[in-house]
This record gives C-alpha cells, sequence and structure tokens, in this order.
C-alpha cells in the first residue's frame, strides 16, 4: 500500500493534518496542470480548488484506483472542459512551456534562448491553440506535467499506443508549423 492510500484513510477519520498534507503535496501540480489550460490565472485558481472541493465531497466513495494524482487530473480535466464548453470558447492559451518541451526537447540549437524571441513565443502559442483539444490534453500533461505515457493514458482514459501516436503527431505538427525538419 503507498503512502497516499493511507492518506486518505487518515482524512475519512477527519485527520485535519491529513487534509492538509494532501492539498501541500498536490495542489501545485493540478494547479500548473489548470493553468495549462486557462487563459486566466484567476480562472486556473478557480478549477484547481473546485478539484479538491469534488475530490474531498466524494472522499467517502473514493476507491483507491492508483495513483491519486492520476485522479486528480480527470477532476480538473473535466472541469476545464466543462468551464470552456460552458462559455462557448476554447481554450486560448497553453502554457509556453508546454511547447518549449517539445521544442526544446527535440529540436536542434538553443530552443530556450530563442524562447526569449516574442514573435516566436507569439508563434508557439498560435500553434499550441492550432491543436486540437485531445493533442493538446496530451501536450499539457505529457511535455508541460512531464507526465509518464502510461499515466497520460491513465488519466485521459485511452492507450498508450494511442498517447504514442498523438504525441507523434504534436511533434509532426510542430515540425510543419514552425518548419523545422527535427522537432
Amino acid at each position: 500500500m503507498d503512502g497516499d492510500f493511507w492518506l486518505v484513510q487518515r482524512m475519512r477519520m477527519g485527520d485535519e493534518r491529513a487534509i492538509e498534507e494532501f492539498v501541500l503535496k498536490y495542489y501545485p501540480q493540478i494547479l500548473k496542470y489548470c493553468r495549462g489550460h486557462m487563459d486566466d490565472y484567476g480562472y486556473a485558481e478557480d478549477m484547481t480548488q473546485e478539484t479538491f472541493v469534488r475530490f474531498f465531497r466524494n472522499l467517502d466513495r473514493y476507491q483507491d484506483y492508483g495513483k491519486m494524482a492520476n485522479y486528480l487530473y480527470v477532476i480538473a480535466g473535466n472541469l476545464c472542459r466543462d468551464y470552456y464548453r460552458k462559455k462557448g470558447r476554447i481554450a486560448r492559451e497553453v502554457l509556453v512551456e508546454a511547447s518549449m518541451a517539445v521544442l526544446k526537447g527535440e529540436a536542434s540549437g538553443d530552443a530556450g534562448r530563442d524562447m526569449k524571441n516574442p514573435d516566436l513565443r507569439m508563434d508557439v502559442r498560435f500553434a499550441l491553440e492550432s491543436l486540437p483539444e485531445e493533442l493538446r490534453e496530451v501536450a499539457v500533461l505529457y511535455f508541460l506535467q512531464e507526465r509518464k505515457q502510461k499515466d497520460v493514458a491513465r488519466i485521459l482514459g485511452i492507450s498508450v499506443p494511442l498517447v504514442k501516436y498523438r504525441i507523434r503527431k504534436i511533434r509532426e505538427i510542430f515540425m510543419a508549423y514552425f518548419g523545422k525538419e527535427d522537432v
């Protein structure tokens, strides 16, 4: 049994320290994830807080499904999608860091230094915005959150081969968008 199992048991018994420990452990990750989907930091904070509210509201029904972070990512992802669906909007901004990871991880040259160029940063933002939602989800989890492919698959409820395919598609899209041969 992992530490999260015992943490959940303590939270169910009303242990305030366990609740605080849980929030301190997972809040930064979930906020970063929500920030990757929201165009406004305040909304990202709201979605993060709502993720924890929903988790605690249903704590008595929670069953150990594996990694706790994956379960929280599912809740947060659903909240972010619902937000944009209700507003009739498309997520306008995914963090530039996600695309930096794509470029820096595979591109030749010093992509990190190049990202200081405002024109390139704008291009990267537009490239991310152009990704279909299912690819954007994978980009945020894999490149920004640096989740393993199997974790991305669990969070999104898809197969690992499909995650690998989407990562390849993201790289192809960026390659075409930026005219690079080795992205």
